[in-house]
């Protein structure tokens, strides 16, 4: 169904193939949008991103410890330290 594609990387402007596997991982997810940096760039680009984040700090909802995280802490939504938020995933 699905057949690799020969792109070109928004950044870099380098030719990258965005594989069948991806094709079908995107349609999984939901994704509507192709990609538009090759894999090196996407990593460069999410680095910078965490790199510029703000991180706020709080009071972990579980354990009571001190909690930082990427966003406003509001009342009404609990939040937790990164250990606790790891338990919250399992």
């Amino acid at each position: 169904m699905f057949e690799d594609k020969n792109m070109i990387c928004k950044d870099c402007n380098g030719e990258f193939i965005f594989t069948a596997g991806e094709q079908e991982f995107y349609q999984e997810k939901g994704f509507e949008n192709e990609p538009q940096r090759c894999e090196e760039c996407r990593r460069a680009f999410k680095a910078q991103l965490r790199a510029n984040r703000t991180w706020h700090e709080g009071v972990c909802s579980d354990c009571g410890g001190p909690a930082k995280v990427p966003f406003q802490p509001t009342q009404d939504k609990p939040i937790y330290c990164s250990e606790c938020f790891e338990k919250q995933k399992a």
